[in-house]
C-alpha cells in the first residue's frame, strides 16, 4: 500500500494479499494519477500501480484487482476497497442515496410508460 491514510484505504492495514490473481504489470498507459493509493506486487517481481485517483472529468478512481478467472471480488478486503472507493468517488455537491427501494411500478412516484416492445 502506498497511501494507507487515504480514505479508500482506511481499515485495511499496511497491506493485504490476494491468493490468486491475474498478473498485470507496468508500463501501464494511464495519465499520472493525482494520488497513488495502492501498488501490486506479483510473485515474479512485477509491480503495477493498482489504486489511482484523479479529479478530472468523470475519472475518479481506478482499482486493478479483479478478473473473471479468480474469485477476487469475494475477497473481504477487495470488497472493502470497492465500497470505500465508491463512497470516495461519489459526486460532490449532490444528494447521496445509500439505498434504492424496490417498489412496484404501479406505486412509482412518476408513471412508468413502456417505450418499446419488451423481450420478456
Amino acid at each position: 500500500m502506498c497511501n494507507p491514510g487515504h480514505p479508500i484505504a482506511q481499515g485495511l492495514g499496511p497491506n493485504f494479499e490476494i491468493p490468486e490473481e491475474e498478473m498485470y504489470g507496468e508500463p501501464f498507459g494511464i495519465p499520472v494519477p493525482d494520488e497513488q493509493v495502492f501498488i501490486s506486487w506479483f510473485q515474479g517481481g512485477e509491480v503495477m500501480r493498482s489504486g489511482c485517483t484523479w479529479k478530472r472529468g468523470n475519472s475518479k478512481f481506478f482499482f486493478r484487482p479483479g478478473h473473471e478467472t479468480y474469485p477476487t471480488y469475494y475477497h473481504a478486503k477487495v470488497k472493502q476497497v470497492l465500497k470505500q472507493g465508491v463512497r470516495w468517488a461519489r459526486p460532490e455537491g449532490s444528494i447521496w442515496i445509500d439505498e434504492a427501494p424496490n417498489i412496484l411500478a404501479e406505486m412509482a412516484p412518476e408513471k412508468i410508460v413502456a417505450r418499446e416492445a419488451s423481450v420478456h
